[in-house]
């Protein structure tokens, strides 16, 4: 059974950080786990991924701010949110990623983790 539970989001001022964290079960929990977010305006996108490997990937909006990292003993992801900007608001989602395709690779998602950027 594929199970994502997000948490950690919250209400943050600009320049703050934040940590996401992603308990996935063990059918959910795949070589490239990344997170991915969403806003009423915008089509969810794929913020990082990390593989099994520990090889990473960010999209040019969040590189050198995110950091992803992984605990394959707990089938834990994780997303270190630093220098937070009002944009970086949305529904930060955990999932499997099909890398060159940017989406799960089923048709599941968790109820993901709110993250609000506002003075």
């Amino acid at each position: 059974q594929v199970q994502v539970v997000e948490s950690g989001g919250g209400l943050v001022q600009p320049g703050g950080s934040l940590t996401l964290s992603c308990a996935a079960s063990g059918s959910a929990f795949i070589d490239a786990m990344g997170w991915y977010r969403q806003t009423p305006r915008k089509r969810r996108e794929l913020v990082a991924f990390i593989t099994d490997s520990g090889r990473t990937f960010y999209a040019a909006s969040v590189k050198g701010r995110f950091t992803i990292s992984r605990d394959n003993a707990k089938n834990t992801v994780y997303l270190q949110m630093n220098i937070l900007k009002p944009e970086d608001t949305a529904v930060y989602y955990c999932n499997g990623v099909l890398e060159g395709l940017d989406v799960p690779p089923w048709d599941y998602w968790g109820q993901g983790t709110q993250v609000t950027v506002s003075s």
